[in-house]
């Protein structure tokens, strides 16, 4: 499958799958003529990456998990662990922007005269050079 067709079947840019065969996270041969030659089951697995990375994973921990995914004995254990771990780790930066919002929250039932953000105190002069 030449990358104008993979492009069609996946809905990607060609750029997108240059750039991702340059991240090593697609292969294709090279045909005589130097074109890119994409096996069939790059469509599955560019529908994989793009779902992980709608789920919030990064390249790298995509990266990571590669041998885990091309090695069809591991078990569905390894996944799992991998899912929680990025579970856990959504959960982690949801309560930080809860406990980031209740902040801002507190300082806006404040009074604007009672924010410490506005006392003379917290203004500092910024020089200009001589």
């Amino acid at each position: 499958m030449q990358i104008g067709e993979l492009a069609a079947a996946t809905g990607l840019s060609r750029d997108a799958l240059r750039f991702y065969e340059q991240r090593g996270l697609l292969t294709a041969r090279r045909l005589a003529n130097g074109y890119r030659d994409y096996p069939p089951e790059a469509v599955e697995w560019l529908c994989y990456l793009r779902t992980a990375q709608s789920l919030g994973f990064t390249l790298a921990e995509i990266e990571a998990g590669m041998p885990l995914l091309a090695d069809p004995a591991t078990s569905g254990l390894e996944l799992r662990a991998a899912l929680e771990r990025k579970l856990a780790d959504i959960d982690e930066r949801v309560a930080g922007l809860a406990e980031l919002r209740a902040g801002l929250a507190r300082r806006l039932a404040e009074p604007l005269d009672a924010c410490p953000l506005r006392s003379p105190a917290a203004v500092t002069k910024v020089s200009e050079p001589a």
